[in-house]
């Protein structure tokens, strides 16, 4: 297995991979997601692909056809320092990660994982951080085994 950045011929698994994490979270919280839709369209991919500022990172076999990954993870680059009251520090923020339903349980996450903390340490970021939905437990649960530990917490009243 490769991990390397992603490039446009790799929309088709990439909208695999979304439309299965957009069913977990449709079916977690259908007050929120609609389902049967996706978080990106391939025009906003293509526009995430060539910002510098958002890499993504694919999990492929070595001799991988087109569009077949295993599994991505979406970055992007949080600037504080031009903040008057945060530290001027650099996150790496984790807007989604997800491996393709048949390439599960073969470390496809915790290598797509590892080489995003890898990228963060090389390029000098202070931290990488990401949010976890409370309907998906199996998250939650892969990232602290990946050593996450909680930063902060989001509540809501639903009206």
């Amino acid at each position: 297995m490769q991990i390397r950045r992603a490039v446009e011929t790799d929309i088709p698994g990439i909208d695999r991979c979304l439309s299965q994490v957009l069913a977990v979270h449709a079916a977690g919280r259908p007050d929120l997601f609609v389902p049967g839709t996706r978080k990106y369209t391939d025009s906003e991919l293509r526009d995430i692909l060539d910002d510098g500022l958002r890499p993504v990172f694919v999990a492929v076999e070595e001799d991988a056809e087109p569009g077949a990954i295993l599994g991505y993870a979406f970055c992007e680059v949080q600037d504080f320092s031009g903040s008057n009251n945060m530290q001027p520090i650099r996150t790496l923020y984790i807007d989604d990660l997800c491996v393709d339903s048949e390439a599960r349980r073969g470390h496809v996450g915790s290598s797509l994982y590892r080489r995003v903390l890898a990228w963060a340490r090389e390029n000098g970021f202070h931290n990488v951080t990401l949010n976890v939905w409370e309907c998906n437990p199996g998250a939650r649960a892969f990232y602290e085994a990946m050593g996450m530990s909680v930063m902060k917490t989001c509540m809501e009243q639903v009206l």
